[in-house]
C-alpha cells in the first residue's frame, strides 16, 4: 500500500481477492453483470454526456440566431452544462459510496428528465444556461454511478476491456447524436432536439429502475458523513499517480471538448458546411474513436502494459494538435477542409486509446472507494473542459487557431501529467495490463 492508502499495483491481486470476498453478499448481483441488457444500461448512462452536448451541436449556429445572442454566450450553454456535470459528480459520487449506486442514480435520472424538458421551453439564453447548468448537476449521476458499478464488478485486464466495452455503447452517441439533431433540425427548430432528449432520459430512467440491481453490499459501504468524504478526497489525491491519471484524463478531455465546442462553428461557419454535413463528419470522428477503442480493448488489453497504450495515444494526440496548429495558423496557406478534417479525426480516435486506459489505471488504486474516485475522475474532466470551451471562441467565429491552440496545450500537460506524476517506469506491479481479472467468475 502506498502512503496515502492507495493500492500499489503489485498488491492488487491479494486486494482483488479480499474485495471479492468482500463482496460475497452481492454474488446474485454480480452474476447477472454480464447480461447483454445490464451492459446497455452501463452504456447508456455513460452516454448522457454526448446526447446531452452532441445532439444540441448542429443547432448552436441557430440558437444563436433565435435567441438574439453572441456566439459566445451560447457556447456557454455548453460550459454550464459541463460545469454542472462536474460538480453534480461530487455530490453524488461520495453519496453512492454511501447509500449504494440505485437510490441516487434513479434520483438524478428524474431531475435530468425535468431540467431537459425546461430547457425546451427557455425563452432567453440566460434561462437556457440556468437550464442546462441544473440539466448538467443532474445527469451527473449517470456518469459518475456507472463508472463505479463498474469498479464493483471488475478489476485489471477485465475492467480495462469492460471500459473498451462500455466505450462501444456510449462511443454510438456521439456518432448518431449530431446525425438526429441535423434531422431534428430539418422539421423542426433547436428546441425539437431537446424534446428528443427528455425522452430518452425518460426511457433510460425506466431501465435504470427496472433493470439494474445494486452493486455495492451494505457491508462495503462508507457510513462516514462530509468529514469522512473529504478525508477520502485527500487521501486520493495525495497518491502521486492517481492524482497523475486523473489530470492527464482531464487535460485529454479539455483537447476533446475544444473540438466539441468549436468545431460547429469551424466546420460551417469557416468552411461553409451545412448542419447535415457537420453531423456526418462528427460521426465519421466518434466512429474512429469507437473502432480504436474497440482495437485496445481486444488485441492490446493483456499483451501491452496500459501505461504504454496511455503514453502512444497521448503522442498521437500532441502531434494531431500540432498539425492543425499549423494548418489554422496559414503559414501553409489557407487548408481546405479535408485535411483539417483528417487531423481532427486522429486526434479523435487517439481517444480511444487515452481514455478506457486512464479510468482502468487510475481506479486499479481506488477499490475501497470508487464512487469518490470517480467523482474525482469526472469533476476534473469535466471542469477543465468546461474552460476549454469558452477559449476556443475568443478570437471570434471565423478562425481555428484558438481551437488548434488550446488542443495543442492540453496535449503538453497531459504528457507531462503523465512523465512527471505517473511515472510507469518507476512502478513494478503492471507489465501487460494483466495485474488481476474480475472479482468473481462469470
Amino acid at each position: 500500500m502506498t502512503e496515502s492508502g492507495a493500492a500499489d499495483p503489485q498488491d492488487l491481486p491479494a486486494i482483488a481477492g479480499r474485495d471479492a470476498a468482500a463482496a460475497a453478499p452481492a454474488a446474485p448481483v454480480a452474476s447477472r453483470r454480464t447480461s447483454l441488457l445490464v451492459t446497455l444500461v452501463l452504456g447508456g448512462l455513460t452516454a448522457v454526456p454526448p446526447l446531452s452536448m452532441d445532439m444540441y451541436l448542429p443547432a448552436l449556429p441557430q440558437v444563436t440566431a433565435a435567441l438574439h445572442s453572441p456566439a459566445a454566450t451560447v457556447q456557454l450553454t455548453l460550459t454550464t452544462c459541463l460545469a454542472g456535470m462536474a460538480l453534480g459528480q461530487m455530490i453524488v459520487g461520495p453519496m453512492s459510496d454511501k447509500w449504494g449506486r440505485r437510490r441516487p442514480l434513479l434520483a438524478g435520472m428524474v431531475v435530468y428528465v425535468l431540467a431537459t424538458a425546461l430547457c425546451a421551453f427557455a425563452p432567453t439564453a440566460e434561462l437556457l444556461i440556468a437550464c442546462r447548468l441544473l440539466q448538467g448537476l443532474a445527469g451527473a449521476a449517470g456518469i459518475v454511478i456507472a463508472r463505479a458499478v463498474v469498479r464493483d464488478l471488475y478489476d485489471g485486464v477485465a475492467m480495462a476491456r469492460f471500459f473498451s466495452t462500455l466505450m462501444l455503447i456510449s462511443g454510438v452517441a456521439p456518432v448518431v447524436a449530431p446525425l438526429i439533431g441535423g434531422q431534428i433540425l430539418r422539421i423542426t427548430d433547436w428546441r425539437g432536439v431537446f424534446v428528443v432528449l427528455t425522452a430518452v432520459g425518460v426511457a433510460l430512467t425506466l431501465l435504470v429502475w427496472r433493470r439494474l440491481d445494486e452493486t455495492l453490499p451494505p457491508a462495503r459501504r462508507h457510513p462516514g458523513g462530509l468529514g469522512q468524504t473529504l478525508r477520502t478526497m485527500r487521501d486520493l489525491l495525495a497518491d502521486r499517480p492517481f492524482s497523475g491519471y486523473l489530470l492527464v484524463g482531464a487535460f485529454a478531455f479539455a483537447a476533446l471538448f475544444s473540438y466539441i465546442s468549436a468545431s460547429p462553428f469551424v466546420v460551417q461557419e469557416i468552411y461553409g458546411a451545412s448542419p447535415q454535413t457537420f453531423s456526418l463528419l462528427f460521426g465519421l470522428n466518434s466512429v474512429g474513436l469507437v473502432l480504436v477503442g474497440q482495437f485496445n480493448g481486444k488485441f492490446l488489453v493483456g499483451r501491452v502494459g496500459l501505461d504504454k497504450v496511455l503514453g502512444t495515444g497521448l503522442a498521437v494526440i500532441a502531434l494531431a494538435a500540432a498539425a492543425l496548429l499549423v494548418m489554422s495558423s496559414g503559414v501553409l496557406g489557407r487548408p481546405g477542409l479535408v485535411p483539417v478534417a483528417a487531423g481532427l479525426f486522429v486526434l479523435m480516435a487517439a481517444m480511444g486509446l487515452v481514455m478506457p486506459s486512464t479510468n482502468t489505471l487510475a481506479l486499479l488504486r481506488t477499490p475501497h472507494a470508487a464512487g469518490s474516485a470517480s467523482a474525482l475522475l469526472g469533476t476534473s474532466t469535466f471542469l477543465l473542459g468546461s474552460v476549454a470551451s469558452p477559449l476556443v471562441g475568443i478570437a471570434g467565429e471565423r478562425t481555428a487557431l484558438p481551437m488548434a491552440l488550446v488542443q495543442l496545450s492540453c496535449a503538453i500537460l497531459a504528457l507531462v501529467s503523465f512523465l512527471g506524476l505517473c511515472r510507469p517506469w518507476q512502478r513494478r506491479g503492471e507489465t501487460t495490463g494483466s495485474t488481476a481479472g474480475e472479482r468473481t467468475p462469470r
